[in-house]
């Protein structure tokens, strides 16, 4: 039976083995999503694709069942879960929940489910906390090049597809976890600046890639254009707990390699402070 918040059980002794690290290594499909200047550029969005077409419906909501059935009997979702149940971790998530029962699940930059088999596999885990753990509430996605067969495929698995292409820019008022595997730099750090408060940022825990790796990456390679459109997650590194995940697998390496949870936890205004913006 999954926890409610109030009772996130912390065990006595927390998994302490050793991560492994990989290398930056950009896959194929990129998450990006076209550029917004502000959030007033934000415009209702629906698919370029609304073809209604039954069979091929069919052919996606299989592949998504079978897909989900993979992930939940495989060693890497069962270490997962484990990893989800250790002190540091637990101790994250309930300071993040508080007093509340449930956080949101908001999921930017899913990719094609239909097309792809990364972005079917990371859906899928998603789905699997969703059923795991009671306090996870609400589950929204977005990705502007989702088809609507894509669409009501994920409506029926208890998604519901934003309307609007917020470009990353969720203002966090209550707890929210943002499942954010393998999107851009640029998306991670428009959700940092929009919720760039003490108050905020103490609400948000992310999923995605491993912000170490990018400050690794920066400091070998300055002159790089990840300099610029990371601004806000290298800032955040003085105050955010990093636990990385491990893939085990070749099978979950595609979608999830480099991933991280990432619980930010300033407390002083004067933490957010850095020139340069």
């Amino acid at each position: 039976m999954a926890a409610s918040a109030k009772t996130l059980a912390v065990p006595d002794q927390s998994n302490n083995g050793d991560w492994t690290v990989v290398l930056p290594r950009r896959g194929r499909q990129r998450k990006t999503f076209p550029k917004l200047r502000n959030r007033e550029d934000q415009r209702t969005w629906s698919p370029t694709d609304q073809a209604n077409d039954a069979i091929r419906e069919s052919k996606l909501l299989q592949k998504m069942e079978i897909c989900i059935k993979k992930v939940e009997s495989s060693q890497f979702y069962r270490t997962l879960i484990d990893e989800l149940g250790t002190t540091p971790v637990l101790e994250s998530l309930n300071r993040v929940l508080a007093s509340e029962s449930k956080m949101e699940m908001v999921i930017y930059g899913v990719g094609s489910i239909e097309n792809y088999e990364n972005p079917r596999l990371q859906l899928s885990l998603a789905i699997l906390l969703k059923r795991k753990f009671s306090w996870i509430g609400s589950l929204e996605v977005f990705d502007p090049i989702l088809s609507a067969t894509e669409c009501r495929v994920m409506e029926s698995f208890g998604c519901s597809v934003l309307s609007v292409n917020e470009e990353g820019r969720r203002c966090a008022q209550k707890a929210t976890l943002f499942f954010m595997p393998h999107c851009e730099a640029e998306l991670y750090d428009n959700l940092l600046q929009e919720n760039w408060t003490v108050e905020l940022l103490n609400h948000v825990v992310l999923f995605g890639n491993s912000f170490e790796i990018y400050e690794q990456f920066v400091s070998e390679f300055k002159s790089s254009p990840v300099v610029d459109s990371a601004k806000y997650i290298l800032a955040s590194r003085k105050f955010t707990r990093e636990i990385k995940i491990k893939t085990l697998s070749d099978d979950y390496f595609g979608a999830f390699h480099d991933s991280s949870w990432h619980f930010f936890s300033p407390v002083s205004p004067t933490e957010l402070q850095f020139t340069d913006l």
